[in-house]
């Protein structure tokens, strides 16, 4: 769902991050492998639910709270891995003709973005069922998949020089609608749960807007800064779809509320008019008469709350989600940290810290898995013998070849085993031949 590309913070030594689709799990990669947490209790302790030595990383996505984790290695860019965490297993791997920039997973789809190609894969069996060729040049890998199987959208950019949405229905496979977003090219995407309103940022990075994935309409402009121009790093809903952060190369993130209930009560009026209804007939009576840059300036929403940290320049990776029945806001930063935070409940109010967890350090708390073989790279399964790969065949005109492996279960059919790992039913002792 979110995760930190333009990967100059490998080759700085710094870590990568990632929240998966509905916030309750961490995934962190750092020159030596990555670990798993568990968010349930992050609010006093970080609990690491798996750790496996490995090769840098450029990308890993996990599926929920699944057994299914999607990892591109730097060492081989252009080679996809479907692995079974629990059963330290590789399931699949897909190779392609460039380098992947993305990597997006839901319960139906998993899309695979390339520079100048989408990929879109069913998650079931891992088959290609559409490609999407020749896109605008998206060298960010900038694309966007909602985590909702009802509304499985895919969101890309649709032009090099400006901020126009493509919305694809990953489902019917066929293009849904096109958003002209913005009037510089998009920085940044991203769906609500429900998958049926979408974010976008531009570079300049000044104005975040929310839209309608279904017909395109403009349901929010919110107003980031007034001056400077930025670069968003993250742009993000909460779970509960009323929040919405945004963290970009300054100090400060930034909440927003989506009221929703203002729009409601403005339709239920009817033909009457309160006092309030009153003074915005003045405004915009007042605002008829400014320059159109000034009224959009008085129309956008203002930023709910805010925190400032430390230090600009750190890319963060920030979610809203509920931890123990409490609103909490995550950031996740390359340099090494996780912070959490409580929002206020009074707007303009800043958000107070918990705790901070260092990313970094051996916690007493963190209960890896046993058995795992050092000497394995990445979706490496101990028990699968040299040459245990089955090759399905490929071209290099940029189609897709796969190499199915079976997981390392003895007698484990591969099918089987991938699909209890989609639907995360699959008990935590499951490796059945761990080295």
């Amino acid at each position: 769902m979110m995760s930190l590309l333009g990967r100059t913070d490998v080759d700085a030594g710094e870590v990568f991050v990632n929240f998966n689709q509905n916030i309750t799990s961490l995934a962190v990669a750092t020159s030596g492998g990555y670990s798993l947490y568990s968010l349930g209790s992050v609010d006093s302790t970080l609990d690491k639910i798996y750790h496996t030595k490995s090769d840098e990383l450029l990308l890993i996505e996990r599926l929920f709270e699944s057994s299914l984790v999607a990892i591109v290695s730097q060492s081989a860019p252009r080679k996809l891995k479907v692995c079974h965490f629990k059963k330290q297993s590789e399931i699949c791997n897909y190779s392609y003709a460039n380098s992947i920039l993305a990597v997006k997973l839901n319960r139906e789809r998993l899309i695979v973005c390339l520079e100048e190609s989408l990929y879109i894969h069913n998650i079931q069996d891992m088959k290609v069922v559409h490609t999407i060729r020749d896109t605008p040049c998206n060298p960010q890998g900038l694309c966007a998949l909602s985590s909702s199987s009802e509304h499985c959208y895919l969101a890309y950019p649709g032009s090099v020089t400006a901020g126009e949405v493509q919305i694809f229905d990953a489902i019917n496979l066929h293009a849904k609608t096109m958003i002209p977003a913005h009037d510089t090219p998009l920085a940044a995407l991203a769906f609500s749960p429900s998958g049926t309103e979408i974010a976008t940022a531009s570079e300049r990075g000044t104005v975040i807007r929310v839209f309608s994935s279904q017909d395109g309409s403009r349901l929010f402009e919110l107003r980031r800064g007034l001056k400077r121009c930025v670069s968003i790093v993250s742009l993000s809903f909460s779970t509960c779809a009323e929040y919405l952060v945004s963290s970009s190369n300054t100090e400060t993130v930034h909440i927003f509320r989506l009221d929703r209930s203002a729009t409601e009560t403005a339709e239920g009026h009817g033909g009457k008019q309160s006092s309030d209804d009153w003074m915005g007939f003045l405004s915009k009576t007042v605002t008829s008469y400014l320059p159109t840059q000034v009224t959009d300036v008085f129309s956008q929403g203002r930023a709910f709350a805010s925190v400032t940290l430390s230090e600009a320049g750190v890319r963060r990776m920030c979610a809203i989600t509920t931890i123990q029945k409490q609103l909490r806001l995550l950031i996740a930063s390359q340099d090494g940290y996780l912070y959490v935070y409580s929002i206020p409940a009074v707007e303009g109010a800043e958000c107070q810290l918990i705790k901070r967890h260092d990313l970094r350090m051996e916690d007493h708390y963190a209960m890896d898995i046993k058995g795992l073989n050092s000497g394995v790279s990445i979706g490496g399964a101990a028990g699968i013998p040299p040459g245990g790969a089955g090759s399905a065949g490929g071209s290099s005109d940029g189609k897709s070849t796969a190499a199915a492996t079976a997981s390392s279960g003895g007698g484990d059919k591969p099918g089987g085993s991938y699909a209890s790992a989609v639907k995360g039913d699959e008990p935590a002792g499951g490796a059945s031949n761990s080295a």
